[in-house]
């Protein structure tokens, strides 16, 4: 009997250890094909928001998780407690607002179009009334492109990626895409080019479950403390270099 006692002390003892020393996890949603701020490389995301949550894991003293998924399906997966952020180059709208918590903008991004390199028939995003329009589903650019552009034929992609390959293959005219991952597009697809018309502007948020103060509060600090040490202004200079060449800056590199 004390044999069997002494078993059982000693299996709930490595249970509570095994259970007390499990590392916590914090996960972070994003669709891993926007361009400098979240894309894959290898077997890996990488990206400027992927480095900034690792920042933001790690002040919140937990481990980060990276979720890739459908950027059309971020907002359902973060109010069903599959992720606990959202960090995906997401504009802070009303109309998102209404579903979730955003924390203080960290970037903001003008809107860009992109046509076929020989496309000399757009100069402005007037020229775009009744062309066909390639977008990202669910995205700024997608309700821009509905609302306000007289007669086009909107067309929706999973991915900016995608919506380059039709416009290559001439199955769209244009794509309306903010404007980092519109540079990284035309530099990895020469036979495409962007029109230089700056006609609005978004800011990016993280986004957190309506009602999560706490990790809220977390990743203000965070932007708040990157923003006056120096280190906002080094991703910056990594992944939005003025000569094109991107580097992939990790949070080690930056601790």
């Amino acid at each position: 009997m004390k044999k069997l006692l002494f078993v059982l002390l000693a299996f709930g003892s490595l249970l509570w250890f095994s259970c007390g020393n499990k590392e916590k996890v914090v996960k972070m949603g994003t669709n891993a094909a926007f361009p400098p701020f979240e894309w894959i490389e290898g077997k890996d995301v990488v990206g400027f928001d992927i480095t900034l949550s690792n920042l933001i894991a790690n002040d919140y003293g937990q481990k980060l998780k990276v979720v890739d998924m459908s950027f059309d399906g971020l907002i359902a997966a973060l109010q069903a407690g599959s992720v606990d952020f959202i960090a995906s180059g997401m504009t802070a709208t009303d109309e998102r607002r209404k579903s979730v918590d955003f924390s203080d903008p960290y970037y903001s991004s003008k809107q860009t179009i992109i046509v076929r390199a020989d496309d000399k028939s757009v100069s402005s995003v007037s020229d775009l009334k009744k062309k066909s329009i390639g977008v990202q589903a669910a995205t700024t650019g997608e309700i821009y492109a509905t609302e306000d552009i007289e007669g086009a034929d909107v067309k929706s992609f999973k991915t900016v990626i995608d919506a380059a390959l039709a416009l290559k293959n001439g199955a769209i005219d244009s794509i309306i895409v903010d404007e980092l991952p519109a540079k990284e597009i035309v530099k990895r697809n020469p036979e495409l080019k962007i029109v230089d018309d700056d006609f609005f502007t978004d800011e990016y948020a993280i986004a957190v479950k309506k009602g999560n103060q706490e990790l809220l509060d977390s990743i203000n600090k965070t932007i708040r403390t990157i923003k006056a040490n120096g280190v906002y202004q080094k991703m910056n200079e990594a992944f939005m270099p003025l000569d094109g060449e991107v580097k992939i800056l990790t949070a080690e590199d930056l601790q």
